[in-house]
């Protein structure tokens, strides 16, 4: 459990964090003690926050940027995540339990506010599970003293942080410890408190619905595969046809017989990123009601090698009857991912989503900074783009043209696994797209989903990306439906 945020009266913390960002902010009567010198702040073009001890207190003053005309809202929102991440860095040494969030004036929106909060919130994250010194940081509430701000507002913005710190603690977990039954019980478990229903397929039924993307990879493991099931299917739903996400599940991807080379392989164990994302973000919506009908699948298994596992040269046959020659064993996500694709037809959806640490080409194309975007959806893109943009988990169409499906034509099945050098990325996307027949986006989160080093607000390791950017969607889609 990180930060939590509440409602409550800045003279009940240790500490009070003030933003400002004009001259008329430092009329506030708790910063005219301290007006001259932060008038001077107020005039430098970077700095960090002004730090006053008082008595018993301390109190930090945070300035702001002056938002240009032209400026993205998201980029003003995520200036005041990241800043929130940066003074919670700098009260940990201080020991405070608690401090209190304030805005010196309305120069500070309220939502500017929140997003302050969300930032120090998530930069509150830590995975000690196997640490024997746990150093939990020592402040643990956030006071909002803000009249404008209510407390059913913070409890979905505490939710959508702790669906975050899910998708983080599952992907930071290692496969020793999380392995594809275990995560199917996870989600059970998850769905009995959060309120969605779960259905979990074990390997007799997978076997029964011949999936053999899922059954291929899982072949080199001891650990049989799962495909988990999570429905959330309010009363007052605004849609009829659900929206559907689908999160890929390999809990430790070795790369099978084309097995990774040159240090790549530490760290996939956060190759089921994707599955994190799609059940943290339905912890979320279920816990906060959304009217929303949403159904989520992961389909899971490591990817290991034994003497039964597949080789490239072999041909399995998915879900739907496509044959597959498979060329690369380490190109195993669009294969598990394949079969859940062809099975969610059933569900008649209104939009299919899918989050795959799918290619180390699209980390190429967008970095940690937002994930790789294709598919066949006419009415929602614009929708998930600006969630991107709010979220500040960004969205980036790639060239996607029909002539990369080509690329995937095999001499003796109907498809290929790989399509060659060129457009590795956008090849996967297509490879994926053969088993769709309704809207499809897919989210290659390759680049965002697994940090090497520490960002404002995120750590090193898994980010649970996708989770916010999932949950401001579904929430855009039941405001714009009612």
């Amino acid at each position: 459990m990180g930060l939590i945020i509440q409602k409550g009266h800045r003279k009940e913390a240790e500490g009070s964090i003030y933003l400002i960002r004009q001259a008329e902010d430092l009329n506030h009567e708790d910063l005219q003690p301290f007006k001259s010198i932060l008038d001077k702040k107020l005039q430098m073009v970077e700095n960090g926050p002004a730090v006053f001890y008082t008595g018993d207190s301390v109190l930090f003053a945070v300035v702001m940027k002056v938002p240009d005309q032209d400026s993205n809202p998201g980029d003003t929102l995520e200036e005041l995540r990241a800043k929130g991440g940066h003074i919670f860095k700098r009260i940990t040494p201080e020991k405070l339990k608690t401090v209190s969030l304030n805005r010196a004036s309305s120069s500070i929106t309220p939502e500017e506010l929140c997003a302050f909060a969300e930032g120090m919130a998530l930069s509150s994250y830590q995975f000690l599970k196997y640490k024997s010194d746990k150093k939990v940081h020592t402040t643990h509430t956030l006071l909002i003293d803000d009249a404008n701000i209510d407390q059913i507002e913070l409890d979905e913005l505490n939710q959508v942080i702790a669906a975050n710190f899910i998708a983080r603690d599952l992907g930071n977990e290692p496969v020793n410890a999380l392995n594809a039954l275990q995560l199917a019980a996870f989600v059970e478990n998850l769905g009995s408190s959060s309120g969605f229903e779960t259905e979990i397929l074990h390997k007799q039924q997978i076997q029964s619905l011949r999936m053999g993307g899922l059954l291929g990879v899982n072949a080199g493991s001891s650990v049989p595969p799962t495909f988990s099931i999570m429905t959330y299917k309010p009363r007052n739903a605004v849609n009829t046809d659900p929206f559907v996400f689908i999160g890929k599940g390999v809990t430790y991807d070795t790369g099978g017989y084309s097995i990774k080379t040159g240090g790549s392989m530490p760290g996939m164990k956060m190759d089921m990123s994707g599955a994190g994302a799609v059940i943290g973000a339905m912890h979320a919506i279920a816990v906060n009601k959304l009217p929303v009908y949403v159904i989520a699948v992961v389909p899971a298994t490591d990817n290991r090698i034994n003497a039964d596992a597949i080789v490239p040269d072999d041909i399995i046959t998915m879900h739907d009857g496509t044959t597959v020659e498979v060329l690369n064993t380490d190109a195993e996500g669009r294969l598990i991912l394949g079969d859940a694709l062809s099975y969610v037809k059933k569900y008649n959806p209104a939009l299919v989503i899918d989050l795959a640490t799918l290619t180390g080409a699209a980390a190429v194309i967008t970095g940690s900074l937002g994930s790789a975007m294709m598919g066949t959806d006419k009415t929602y893109t614009e929708i998930l783009k600006a969630s991107g943009e709010n979220t500040f988990e960004r969205v980036w169409e790639i060239p996607y043209w029909k002539e990369y499906a080509d690329m995937l034509k095999s001499d003796i099945a109907d498809l290929k696994n790989i399509g060659g050098a060129v457009g590795g990325s956008a090849t996967a996307g297509k490879f994926l797209e053969h088993f769709t027949d309704y809207p499809w986006i897919h989210l290659d989160i390759a680049g965002p989903a697994i940090l090497k080093e520490d960002e404002p607000y995120k750590q090193k390791g898994a980010s649970g990306v996708g989770v916010r950017l999932l949950y401001h969607f579904i929430k855009t889609i039941a405001r714009q439906t009612v």
